[in-house]
């Protein structure tokens, strides 16, 4: 199976590493962001393990096998390359599952529209200060019952020989209690065949951020601007750990100019192939405590 390569954008660009710009001059608008290039060499972290986190209660086992999962979702497109690396032995792993998940532009979910919304319960109010513990906001490993059978924003690939999986999906929105993050899996031992995927453990589970730069950019954008909900900062965020990669910050491209038109995001897991990590064991610990208070 061949995966799609993302295209790439020209040499003129803006570099930022860690939100600091490098310029010089006669160079356009594009920013790379992050602590990696964008597409995130083997070298980088591949004998440190990505942090694992909840699942969360939004999870669906839909066998939705497709790189494009917008189902014509609107948003700023959003290319999605991840890497999966066996951080042990420090080499991509092959025909490995990879499942992602996450909200609309507005802050929905599919198959759970009632739930995310607030329809499902009564939405918090004031600054977070402590772990979200369920729906609206998200969080926990518990699981909640669909309340609809929508399917956008879903999907898995099986990794290519060099580990690389790519999805079309569009840059997620926020909601209350959490800050912006893509949900992902990573299966292995399963059986692929006929587009499902059947048997095996997931070997890891976590969540991918976006730098806050770019979700500002992206916030101005239609339809997020029409989003009133108060949005929840990474450094506000209990689950959210730290600015590496390996805390699972996405590195990313775009044209600041004209960020509407597509983010290009990359990231490598370090993921041990042996290990059972299915999200449902609690909260991760972060390593600098963010909180609303600091």
């Amino acid at each position: 199976m061949t995966e799609e390569s993302a295209p790439l954008f020209s040499r003129r660009r803006i570099l930022a590493a860690g939100g600091a710009g490098i310029a010089a001059a006669g160079l356009g608008g594009a920013v790379l962001s992050g602590n990696a290039s964008a597409e995130e060499p083997v070298t980088t972290d591949c004998l440190r393990l990505t942090k694992e986190s909840i699942e969360g209660p939004y999870y669906l086992d839909y066998d939705k096998y497709r790189s494009d999962v917008t189902e014509g979702k609107p948003g700023v497109p959003l290319t999605l390359r991840i890497r999966v690396i066996d951080s042990v032995h420090c080499r991509p792993l092959s025909r490995v599952a990879v499942d992602i998940w996450h909200c609309d532009a507005l802050g929905i979910y599919s198959s759970y529209e009632e739930a995310s919304s607030g329809g499902g319960s009564t939405p918090p109010t004031g600054t977070p200060t402590a772990v979200p513990t369920g729906p609206p906001p998200g969080g926990g490993g518990g699981h909640a019952e669909p309340d609809s059978d929508t399917t956008y924003l879903r999907g898995f690939r099986m990794t290519d020989r060099a580990g690389w999986v790519t999805f079309r999906t569009v840059f997620p929105g926020w909601y209350r209690g959490r800050a912006v993050h893509i949900h992902t899996k990573v299966h292995v031992d399963g059986v692929f065949t006929h587009g499902k995927y059947e048997g095996g453990t997931d070997c890891h589970t976590g969540q991918l951020y976006f730098p806050e730069p770019a979700i500002e950019a992206v916030a101005r954008q239609q339809p997020y601007a029409t989003n009133t909900t108060e949005r929840t900062t990474n450094a506000e965020d209990m689950l959210y750990t730290g600015d590496t990669a390996a805390d699972g910050m996405l590195a990313l491209r775009y044209d600041e100019r004209h960020v509407g038109r597509g983010v290009h995001a990359s990231i490598t897991l370090g993921v041990d192939p042996d290990a059972v990590n299915d999200g449902q064991g609690g909260f991760p610990a972060p390593t600098s405590s963010p909180s609303a208070g600091s």
